[in-house]
């Protein structure tokens, strides 16, 4: 039997390259595979962090409804809204800009705020599954009278974190308040 003439070794080198261009794209995909992990993981603590902030700004928004609201005093402590004698206020003075996108809120180095713990909040451990770094927190500040005089304007803001420091929502909004309304107890 002979050899064919053109034959060299062209089969083994075609067969070196096919397999380092399936190895190359190999690499690839498992890294892409790992990237889309961790965004999945970064999306999913966001969302925590989200929903968790979510039911903090209705706590407090709630606690207003219940008729606590006033013209505020000055607030340089952190409270617990989930304590055995639960602690909340309303604070004369809005958060500034700085202070929301700052967590934890300041005033003068000390915390500021109101710590809440929504139900089934889990806070064992950092790294834990569905654990929270730290509690969320809300602030309640009047903003006085609305333009028609009949509802008082409160400005509720609350963050909270998933389960790492740099999963952070903070949420706002302005709730009113009016003057004369009697709950019958459906509300």
């Amino acid at each position: 039997m002979r050899k064919a003439q053109g034959e060299r070794g062209v089969v083994l080198v075609v067969t070196i390259l096919v397999l380092l261009v399936m190895t190359i794209m190999s690499i690839s995909m498992f890294r892409s595979f790992n990237q889309q992990e961790r965004i999945s993981g970064n999306t999913r603590e966001k969302l925590r962090a989200l929903h968790a902030a979510q039911s903090t700004l209705q706590y407090g928004e709630a606690w207003l409804a219940l008729g606590n609201g006033s013209s505020g005093s000055a607030c340089t402590t952190l409270l617990d809204a989930n304590a055995a004698l639960p602690s909340t206020q309303v604070c004369s003075a809005m958060l500034g800009v700085a202070q929301i996108n700052t967590v934890p809120w300041k005033t003068g180095g000390v915390e500021i705020g109101v710590q809440y713990t929504p139900p089934g909040m889990d806070l064992t451990g950092v790294g834990t599954a569905n654990s929270y770094l730290t509690r969320p927190r809300f602030h309640i500040a009047s903003m006085g009278l609305d333009a028609s005089g009949e509802s008082m304007l409160y400005q509720v803001t609350a963050w909270s974190q998933g389960g790492n420091a740099s999963a952070v929502a903070v949420l706002q909004s302005v709730y009113a308040v009016k003057s004369g309304v009697i709950n019958a107890g459906g509300l």
